[in-house]
């Protein structure tokens, strides 16, 4: 059958277009091309779309990643979940565990096995918490600044299904303190079933259903005000589904953070002739 062959999945309800990188690299996209896929009426619908290739070496991919607006992005924490499964699926690397070289650096990730269909990523570092003066709107309390592979901002809320999120999400995204490049804008809370978060993302522009390095961001600002003493730290996603995130907690800074998602292998389709 002629046409390109394209991959989708799920990453805890953000979803993804992959390509291998062996037919079709990254190098021979456009912009345009990648709206077209993501375009949820035109194309195949997705938040981000990703190009796996050979890596440096055995065990390891080049993992690079466009957001749906067609332009490159560092890294992005369900697409490396994603990128996991699809790497194992493709048979790019020997085994469960790799490294994924992308714009922002290595990421070790694993795919676990099992009838969840679920990877993990490790991070080495992350950057210091930054503590921004922002006026609060209601049922905000405090803004942190910090970067997970990406820029992230966390507001910590009373209630996070109270948040007028496309409104309030994409004020902050352009947030005159976050210039010039934005943020992604994560709002946290606690309620009687544990911890929630939703998320703004930057390069979607509008919310979507989880963000990993979000969670990881959310837990690390948690971690420095006091409010997690023990880890593994579990959040409910807007899709309904749990990010585990774990790590080394010192003094209050959550340090080798990890964390596990979903990764689910949707399906696999030929486009055109």
């Amino acid at each position: 059958m002629n046409g390109l062959l394209v991959y989708k999945l799920s990453g805890s309800g953000n979803d993804f277009v992959f390509v291998d990188g062996r037919l079709t690299p990254a190098s021979g996209w456009k912009p345009e091309a990648i709206r077209q896929i993501c375009d949820r009426r035109a194309g195949v619908g997705a938040d981000g779309f990703g190009v796996l290739e050979p890596g440096s070496g055995r065990g390891r991919v080049r993992f690079h990643f466009f957001n749906n607006d067609g332009n490159r992005a560092p890294m992005c924490g369900n697409g490396s979940l994603c990128a996991t499964r699809m790497a194992r699926w493709l048979e790019m690397v020997p085994n469960n565990e790799m490294v994924l070289e992308t714009d922002a650096g290595e990421v070790r990730t694993r795919f676990l096995e099992g009838p969840e269909e679920r990877s993990e990523f490790k991070l080495a570092a992350i950057s210091e918490l930054s503590e921004l003066q922002i006026e609060p709107a209601a049922g905000e309390d405090s803004f942190h600044f910090l970067t997970v592979a990406v820029p992230h901002l966390v507001v910590l809320v009373d209630d996070v299904t109270a948040v007028p999120l496309p409104e309030r999400g994409r004020e902050l995204r352009f947030h005159a303190s976050l210039a010039p490049d934005g943020a992604n804008v994560n709002f946290v809370s606690r309620g009687p079933a544990g911890w929630a978060m939703r998320t703004y993302e930057r390069g979607v522009e509008a919310e979507t259903f989880a963000c990993a390095t979000g969670a990881v961001s959310c837990a690390a600002v948690l971690c420095g005000l006091g409010k997690i003493d023990t880890l593994p730290w579990q959040v409910r996603s807007a899709s309904g589904l749990t990010l585990t995130v774990n790590g080394l907690l010192s003094n209050g800074k959550l340090e080798e953070p990890s964390l596990i998602g979903e990764s689910r292998l949707v399906f696999r389709a030929h486009l055109g002739t």
